[in-house]
Formats: C-alpha cells, sequence, structure tokens
C-alpha cells in the first residue's frame, strides 16, 4: 500500500513538474495574431517561390543560374529591411556546370523521341551523334573485363532494367492522426556507424572515377542510366566529376524508365537498335567557390546571441528546384519578411541563411558551422578529405569557437511543400515543451506533433552534429517522395500555397519566441568519441 502511494505521489509530481515547465514557457499570442495576419493576408511567398523558379530556374551549385539566385535573394531581403545582407563565400567546391538542351532519338528499328536527361557535371556531345546501343550492366569494377573492346562507338546503357513501381500506390500523401501519434514513440536503436557509411561512400567515388576511365579508354559514344521514379518523370543526380582536371567520361545521361525498359527488351531479342544524341552543356571554371546567402534582423542583445533559421537554395537541374528546396528557401524568407514588416525589436539577431551544396552533401551549411562554431581536425587520407565532413563525425576532438556559445537556436525547413505538422527534438528532451507550448497557437493550423526522433539528411544536421540546437520540421509528403523529389516534375505547380503560408507563420513564430526567450535554447550534451568495438561486435552490427 506504501509503495502504491509513493508510486503515485511520484507520478503526480511528475505531472505537476512537467506543467510547470509548460507553465514557464511564455507564449506571445498577440504577436502571435500579428504573425498569423501578416502571414495570411499579405504573404510574399508564392511570389518568391515563383522568382526562384519560373525566372532564375535550377540552382546547381557552382552554376550560373545559382549564382544569380545568390545575389537575388541577398537583394530582396536588403529590400525588405534586412541588414548585413551578403554572399559568404566557402570552398572550392569545384567546377561549375550547366546545360540547355538535349534531344535522344531512337532510328531504328522505329524512329521516336526518347525522354531523357543529361546526369550533372558530364560533358556535352558537341554535335549529333549516332550510334547502336548495348546494355553493359557495369556496377562495379570487376565488370569491366565483360566488355572490353566491345563499346567502341556504342551508346551504353549501364543499368539493368527494372520492374515498375505499384501504379496503384498513393502519390499524394498527408500524415494523419494515427500515424503522428505513433511518431511520438521514441525507438531505441544501435548509433549508426558513420566509419561503414564513409566507406561505402568511397567505395562509390572511386567505382565512379574508375568508370568514367573505363569508358573514355574504350570510346564510347555516351551512357544511360535509368530513372528510379516511373510515370514518365526522369530522376538524376550526377556523374563525371567537379573536380577541374579529373576525367569526366562520356556523356552521360538519365532515362525514363519505360523507355530505358525498352530499349533493354529490343537489346534482349537481339534487335539492334541505333541511337541518336545531342547534348549542350558546358563546364564553368572562372571560380571554383560557392556561396551562401546571409541577411539578419539585428537583436539588441549585448552579448551577441543569435537564432538562425534556414534552408538549402541549390537544387538539382532536371525540374526548377521547386520543393527542393525553392520551398524551404521561401519559406524562410518570408518568415524573416513577416518579421521584418512588424518592426520586431528582437533581443537575439535573428539570421538567414540560404545554403549552397546541400545536394552534393550538406557542404554549404558545414562549411559555415566549421568556419563560425565548431570543426573537427580533417582526415590525414586524400580521399576522405573530398567527402562531406559531415562523414567525418567520428573524428575528435571538435575544434570550438567562441561563437559557439552565442547560437540558441537553428531551424531548418527542407521536405518539400507540404505544411509543418511538428517538430523533431533531435533527442533533446528539454526542448520538447518548449515546443509543445510554441505550437499551441498552431492546433487548428494541423501542427502539434513533438517527437524526440531525429530527423536526418539535411543541413541541421551539421549544427547537431557539434551540439548546438538544429532542428528540422515534420512535414506532409504530398507528392515529394513518389514524384518531385530530384526529378523533372519539381516544379512550382507542385507547391501548395496554403501549406507554405501555414509553414511561413509558424516559422516566424518560432524565430520570435526564440529570440525573445530569457534563457538560451537548451542543448544535448557534447558528442563524444564513439565506444571502441571489437571486430566481431563491428561485424554483427550492420546498418
Amino acid at each position: 500500500m506504501r509503495l502504491r502511494f509513493a508510486l503515485a505521489l511520484a507520478v503526480l509530481a511528475f505531472l505537476i513538474s512537467g506543467a510547470a515547465i509548460r507553465a514557464d514557457e511564455p507564449v506571445d499570442w498577440d504577436m502571435v495574431n500579428r504573425i498569423r495576419t501578416e502571414g495570411f493576408h499579405r504573404s510574399r511567398v508564392m511570389d518568391t517561390l515563383q522568382h526562384l523558379t519560373d525566372r532564375i530556374g535550377p540552382r546547381l551549385t557552382g552554376s550560373p543560374a545559382m549564382k544569380s539566385a545568390n545575389e537575388w535573394t541577398k537583394w530582396q531581403l536588403a529590400e525588405w529591411g534586412l541588414e548585413n545582407a551578403h554572399l559568404e563565400a566557402w570552398g572550392p567546391f569545384g567546377r561549375g556546370w550547366s546545360f540547355d538542351r538535349i534531344s535522344v532519338h531512337m532510328l531504328s528499328p522505329r524512329k521516336t523521341p526518347l525522354l531523357a536527361l543529361p546526369k550533372a557535371w558530364t560533358p556535352g556531345t558537341k554535335r549529333k551523334t549516332k550510334g547502336l546501343a548495348i546494355n553493359a550492366v557495369l556496377e562495379e569494377a570487376d565488370d569491366f573485363e565483360d566488355f572490353k573492346g566491345k563499346l567502341e562507338g556504342r551508346i551504353v546503357f549501364i543499368a539493368k532494367a527494372r520492374d515498375l513501381e505499384d501504379p496503384t500506390a498513393p502519390k499524394f500523401l498527408r500524415y494523419s492522426e494515427d500515424e503522428l501519434h505513433k511518431m511520438t514513440d521514441f525507438p531505441i536503436e544501435e548509433p549508426r556507424s558513420f566509419a561503414k557509411r564513409r566507406q561505402r561512400i568511397l567505395k562509390r567515388i572511386k567505382f565512379r572515377k574508375a568508370l568514367n576511365d573505363f569508358l573514355a579508354e574504350e570510346k564510347a559514344l555516351a551512357a544511360v542510366d535509368i530513372s528510379s521514379r516511373d510515370g514518365g518523370t526522369v530522376r538524376l543526380g550526377s556523374a563525371g566529376s567537379r573536380e577541374p582536371g579529373e576525367n569526366v567520361g562520356p556523356p552521360t545521361v538519365a532515362m525514363m524508365a519505360e523507355h530505358y525498359n525498352w530499349v533493354v527488351r529490343l537489346l534482349e531479342e537481339e534487335i539492334e537498335v541505333e541511337i541518336e544524341i545531342e547534348v549542350d552543356a558546358r563546364f564553368h571554371d572562372d571560380d571554383l567557390m560557392s556561396y551562401n546567402t546571409i541577411a539578419e534582423i539585428p537583436g539588441s542583445d549585448p552579448n551577441g546571441e543569435i537564432v538562425m533559421v534556414g534552408a538549402h537554395l541549390d537544387s538539382w537541374h532536371a525540374g526548377t528546384g521547386s520543393n527542393d528546396n525553392g520551398a524551404g528557401s521561401a519559406v524562410a524568407m518570408e518568415a524573416l519578411r513577416i518579421l521584418e514588416a512588424l518592426d520586431v525589436q528582437p533581443h537575439r539577431t535573428i539570421r538567414i541563411a540560404l545554403w549552397s551544396g546541400e545536394e552534393q552533401g550538406l557542404w554549404g551549411s558545414i562549411e559555415y558551422v566549421r568556419e563560425h562554431f565548431a570543426s573537427p581536425p580533417e582526415p590525414e587520407d586524400e580521399d576522405e578529405r573530398k567527402l562531406s565532413p559531415l562523414l567525418w563525425k567520428e573524428q575528435f576532438p571538435r575544434m570550438i569557437k567562441p561563437a559557439h556559445e552565442k547560437l540558441s537556436a537553428y531551424f531548418n525547413l527542407d521536405n518539400g511543400s507540404g505544411k509543418i505538422r511538428g517538430v523533431y527534438t533531435q533527442e533533446n528532451a528539454a526542448a520538447a515543451p518548449i515546443f509543445e507550448a510554441w505550437l499551441k497557437p498552431f492546433h487548428d493550423l494541423g501542427a502539434d506533433t513533438v517527437t524526440n526522433r531525429n530527423a536526418g539528411g539535411t543541413d541541421h544536421l551539421p549544427f547537431d552534429a557539434v551540439g548546438l540546437p538544429g532542428f528540422q520540421f515534420i512535414q506532409d509528403g504530398l507528392d515529394y517522395r513518389s514524384q518531385t523529389h530530384h526529378t523533372n516534375l519539381d516544379t512550382f505547380d507542385h507547391a501548395r500555397e496554403e501549406d507554405l503560408k501555414q509553414a511561413s507563420v509558424i516559422m516566424a513564430s518560432f524565430l520570435y519566441h526564440a529570440a525573445q526567450r530569457q534563457d538560451l535554447f537548451p542543448r544535448e550534451p557534447m558528442p563524444q568519441p564513439p565506444v571502441e568495438k571489437d571486430e566481431e561486435d563491428e561485424e554483427d552490427s550492420d546498418e
């Protein structure tokens, strides 16, 4: 009986303490009302997104379009009244690349256009080029021997044909209440092995170099890869190389899966397939550096504390970079525009950063964190130095810089144009009651979920890796994963205006409350070196 009574008291004390934490986190409801009015009735978010996508277009890091986006966002933020708008260089990133046109046709056994787009950092053809197709599946260096002496003058289809996805699978998704509720459960998992991931990526990099060399030595006319999306979409990335002086191999394109499979079936039936291909592409060697766009609303804090918001401005070149990540950039800009329009006088400086190089490994945000806050030592291996420094996460000791103690929190948006449904704490449990209080004014907009889970894959990770509070929001997926992610469908038409307005308002409110908060945002303990494992344990801990 006494034990039960003691347990009841303990539970009651816990609930009371939790309630006290929530009650202690103030929400400025008057400011929330003003933010909602400005963001819902005088929004500029779609104007900003349309300029980035329809007018500037795809923004591959290092390309002329990316530099135009840097200059325009700097100008626009300054025009809205933000201060210290500037471009911050990092790098060298490598050569820029762009293309103007592509034409791929089957000439025999019948004439028809084929849908394909060039992969980044591969050369153009200089003229229309004709050749017979060959399906030479080249997945690792051991495959080269089978095709020596067989590729000269050929259009090489380098991947296997594949089955198409389930056509009845839904393409447009929003989180259900049940799914959001399940996200609040925290799964206890084995730590990821960054060492293994480094080795996998190094292996891919070395294979790409070897493939470029092999195709060039064999005098292949061009290489064709298969899109990883169906339904007439072309999803792509890079081939070739952005390193000055490295072999870039032949022109390499990604082809719509339905067309790719068709060609391979004809070849399997021993029917000759003649392809004509023309790619107008070029490298840009005038400036090997890349740039982040930075601007801010100055705060009154004499200690120089800051709150940051960011999104990656760069994109791939298949579409116009709307959902990935013009949407996040437009929302971050709109959040600052809202606060500037309301003439807020923040305690902490509110700073926006629009990153470049995210698609190649979070380079822009990583280099900013390394320059301003903290950095691991560089690896001795030359190949590893070319990897994203985030993959050095197990490199210690960290070199902590004075500004590290000045950053309160960083907020990021990068999962398409879906509305915000909540926020990940990145295992920072002390953040949960704060976020719950800040989300309360937006329950009517569908944002009420806080989870201690981690979000991966985008620009909050460099902050988190050096012990700084960095957060990504939970967003409705819409058609981001199913259709638009890195594809030719990533255009303005796939952005949702009501969702982006909602996200902008919530972002502005989070930034305001973080800037006005009495204390710095709570932090997790600094990352520590991983526990050493013996070889047998390492073998057993597959990801």
